[in-house]
């Protein structure tokens, strides 16, 4: 199940983010089978990093917890904020007419209701 993990770095942590960078990326490679996408997010005019956006398709919560328990980010303190929510992934379709079989059951939901 892919899981959305937005994390905000701490406002005092700048340079914690380079510092850790390097050990960050070897992380980042090793798990890459589960990662399917991610990367840093930036602030409105681009001028820094402000946190992380990863969505990693693992079986449960503990298994997320487990992978950000070793994540070098999360074990620097560099978050101040972490966010983890489930994601029932939409676009791209995960099987060819996904999309026009949830348009299907909407209609038929809004027909019942008017």
């Amino acid at each position: 199940m892919p899981f959305v993990v937005h994390c905000i770095d701490r406002l005092d942590a700048e340079g914690l983010r380079q510092e850790t960078r390097a050990i960050h990326l070897e992380y980042m490679i090793r798990h890459r089978a589960v990662i399917l996408f991610g990367g840093p997010l930036l602030a409105a005019d681009e001028s820094r990093t402000i946190g992380s956006l990863m969505v990693l398709d693992l079986a449960d919560g503990a298994a997320v917890d487990a992978f950000l328990a070793g994540e070098p980010y999360t074990r620097a303190g560099l978050f101040g904020e972490v966010r983890i929510e489930k994601l029932r992934q939409m676009v791209p379709e995960s099987r060819p007419g996904l999309l026009e079989d949830e348009l299907g059951r909407e209609r038929e939901a809004r027909r019942k209701t008017t």
